[in-house]
């Protein structure tokens, strides 16, 4: 018996075009440019002013930093951040400690010392600009979840 190579070929192509149709006018960031030609020079942001801990939004979420980094060194021999958040410092400085979290490696153990993994703040914890939103957003933290 022959089988019909026509019919899934057919539907795949109807799936193909439907979800293009969905997609519907899907812009780049880059705007209209074409991938070829040189993007415009992104406007320098302000950082926002320094300011009290920013509330969380979900659980989880990794607190957002509520200061200026700029000019913070954080590579394999120095950390600025680790001046003001490490246990020996927080409450000098007045800052929020570094989480137990950051002292564990993969395997669940306890180092005396942040974990290499979490190190580098910036990978999860991200300084505010004065920037509007690149898409819209219509998240809304569930506010009975919502922790400190």
């Amino acid at each position: 018996m022959k089988k019909s190579v026509w019919a899934p070929t057919v539907l795949m192509c109807l799936a193909t075009i439907s979800l293009q149709t969905i997609a519907g006018d899907v812009y780049s960031l880059r705007g209209s440019k074409e991938l070829n030609t040189n993007s415009d020079i992104p406007k320098m942001k302000k950082w926002q002013p320094d300011r009290d801990p920013i509330t969380r939004d979900y659980l989880q979420q990794p607190p957002l930093i509520p200061h200026k980094t700029e000019g913070y060194a954080i590579n394999l021999r120095n950390n600025k951040c680790l001046n003001c958040h490490s246990w020996s410092n927080y409450k000098e400085s007045g800052a929020t400690k570094i989480s137990l979290t950051h002292f564990k490696n993969r395997a669940g153990n306890e180092l005396s010392n942040v974990a290499p993994r979490r190190y580098f703040c910036t990978q999860c914890h991200v300084p505010q600009v004065s920037a509007k939103p690149i898409v819209k957003n219509t998240f809304r933290p569930l506010h009975s979840l919502v922790t400190e």
